[in-house]
């Protein structure tokens, strides 16, 4: 079963089996949903603004943030996957008509708005997978680089398009595209504008995984889930200091992010998990891992 939110209310249950149409959306462009049973601990941001291809209007920034604080804190949650419910696009990117009514002064308070996003969502302490399974452009893409983990249909379509509009990539672009791919590919995507596809964003190392899109339109998203059934067997503080390690050390000169590592190995040693890990590993069973 997966429960749907918005804003912190319950909307609707459905199983995996039908979709939720029944129930009124109220005019949610972004919902939260929970998986039950087996998958117990995913997360989904279902990304749902289909008459503006999921491109970031101000409603649907808001709307994200509230999405990321609903899941900041809850223990519950050890994986969460980002999903497009508009079939052929993940996000389009900025909303130019939008933006087109805004002075500069509103442009630039706009745009550190998103750079803050993203950083909200890179800062999220478990896991993130973006399922790009269809245009992921501009903001878009700087959506799924601020995701720990990509994966995307081979048909899909990614890239930083500002320059192709007069201007730059201004919600983390710049930074983060280059810790991925390099700095010679990145600036060579960035200074083109370039579009490309899954295939080749896997070759560069800008996704994790690409898979041929199937008639349904969402063959990301159901790899992004079998990702995210490998993560969540570990122990989940365990894989949420990894992730601090590696995000905290890659910004860092390789002793210093030595040091970070140590620290959160530290505090590591004292949880529970870990001494589960150690007697599962002696008693020759599967440990059950608690979070703590």
């Amino acid at each position: 079963m997966m429960r749907l939110r918005r804003a912190g209310r319950e909307l609707l249950r459905w199983g995996r089996g039908g979709p939720p149409a029944a129930a009124p959306r109220r005019g949610a462009e972004v919902l939260v949903g929970k998986a039950g049973g087996a998958s117990s601990g995913i997360a989904e941001i279902l990304m749902s603004r289909p008459h503006a291809r999921n491109s970031l209007g101000k409603v649907f920034v808001n709307e994200l943030f509230s999405a990321l604080e609903q899941l900041r804190f809850d223990e519950q949650v050890r994986v969460v996957v980002f999903k497009s419910e508009v079939k052929g696009v993940f996000c389009a990117g900025a909303d130019l008509k939008e933006r087109a009514q805004m002075d500069d002064a509103e442009v630039g308070h706009f745009v550190k708005r998103l750079r803050n996003l993203m950083d909200e969502i890179a800062a999220l302490p478990v896991p993130t997978i973006a399922a790009v399974d269809g245009y992921a452009l501009g903001g878009g893409l700087e959506l799924a680089l601020a995701c720990d983990l990509r994966v995307a249909a081979s048909s899909a379509k990614m890239g930083l398009i500002e320059t192709t509009r007069g201007l730059l990539p201004g919600a983390g672009g710049t930074q983060r595209l280059p810790r991925v791919v390099g700095i010679g590919l990145a600036k060579e995507l960035i200074f083109t504008g370039r579009q490309i596809d899954g295939q080749e964003a896997l070759s560069i190392g800008l996704v994790n995984h690409t898979v041929p899109q199937n008639s349904e339109g969402d063959a990301a998203y159901q790899r992004a889930l079998a990702l995210a059934k490998e993560i969540l067997p570990q122990a989940p503080f365990a894989v949420k200091m990894g992730k601090l390690a590696i995000n905290r050390g890659m910004e860092v000169d390789i002793a210093s992010g030595m040091a970070i590592e140590g620290m959160c190995y530290a505090q590591n040693i004292p949880t529970r998990d870990r001494q589960e890990g150690m007697a599962a590993f002696r008693e020759k069973r599967l440990p059950r891992f608690i979070g703590k």
